[in-house]
């Protein structure tokens, strides 16, 4: 059985696009794509930068364009590769191409919907600092209707047990309040444009699949060490980020201020220690290194 998989943002390196375009169908597939979409794909597929092509504005369309372009590598008509295989999905944005695929939209389509989404995300995310958490455990029902109340929306629900709020780091925080806490303390671990006196220039991070079953386990451990804490919120980014960027975002509520503060450190000083996510920095003298990497 063949399956099709449409990647999602993040999937993007700078140059990806080049051997690519060496074959004439596919550089006559990607230009009538660009003229669709109103940019200029195989600039940004071969020549653009990493960070111009973290914007979500450019990198929605830009892999949008390659799944439907990989199509060709199996077959002449790119719907024809859908129609004809035992599975088709999308990760994120993947989901249009995919779609696309399918027949629920046309080609064009997809490309006007990608290129009008990722405009509107990306003005979004310029706006304020956002971030996401899992909420573990509970009722389902009542745990959406306390993310409606925070102004929080369910990014996921991953099934039983787990719920991935997305929202503000306000917002994040505001969840974890309740009557009886005294003191709510948050903690944004933020992208620098440095590192041991070197100048960064973009950075990733990649993170192994027992990244999530950790973290659960970092803040449920977190409840036991310090049982006045009332509730904790804590999530941990991947993928590529932009100086500035909120990586590592926590929250901890607690009766007073100094058991709100000590926990808080402490789940930062955790996470810190047992996640397995890694960094990647590329300098502003093109070298790189990764971080963490065992």
């Amino acid at each position: 059985m063949l399956v099709i998989v449409a990647p999602g943002q993040g999937a993007q390196t700078p140059g990806f696009l080049e051997p690519w375009l060496e074959d004439p169908a596919f550089e006559s597939r990607l230009n009538w794509l660009s003229a669709v979409a109103g940019l200029d794909l195989a600039h940004y597929g071969t020549k653009a930068d990493a960070d111009t092509i973290r914007d979500t504005a450019i990198a929605q369309p830009l892999l949008v364009a390659s799944s439907l372009l990989a199509a060709l590598a199996v077959f002449p008509h790119p719907a024809d590769a859908f129609t004809k295989v035992g599975a088709v999905a999308g990760h994120s944005v993947g989901e249009i191409a995919a779609a696309a695929g399918t027949g629920v939209l046309s080609a064009e389509q997809a490309m006007v919907l990608v290129r009008e989404r990722g405009k509107a995300m990306a003005a979004a995310a310029a706006l304020t600092a956002t971030s996401m958490t899992a909420v573990l455990g509970g009722d389902r029902e009542e745990i959406l209707a306390k993310l409606s109340e925070h102004g929080l929306t369910a990014a996921n629900d991953n099934g039983p047990g787990q719920i991935v709020a997305a929202g503000t780091v306000e917002e994040l925080a505001a969840l974890v309040g309740a009557r009886s806490a005294g003191a709510v303390v948050t903690f944004a671990g933020v992208v620098r444009d440095h590192d041991h006196g070197r100048s960064v220039d973009a950075l990733a991070y990649e993170g192994h699949p027992s990244a999530q079953s950790i973290i659960e386990e970092v803040a449920a451990g977190l409840t036991v060490r310090h049982p006045d804490v009332i509730a904790v919120a804590v999530t941990h980014r991947v993928g590529e980020l932009k100086i500035g960027d909120v990586a590592l975002a926590c929250a901890v509520s607690a009766a007073h201020r100094r058991q709100a503060f000590e926990a808080c450190a402490d789940l930062v000083d955790d996470v810190k220690r047992r996640l397995p996510i890694w960094k990647h920095q590329t300098f502003t003298d093109g070298t790189d290194e990764w971080v963490n990497c065992p």
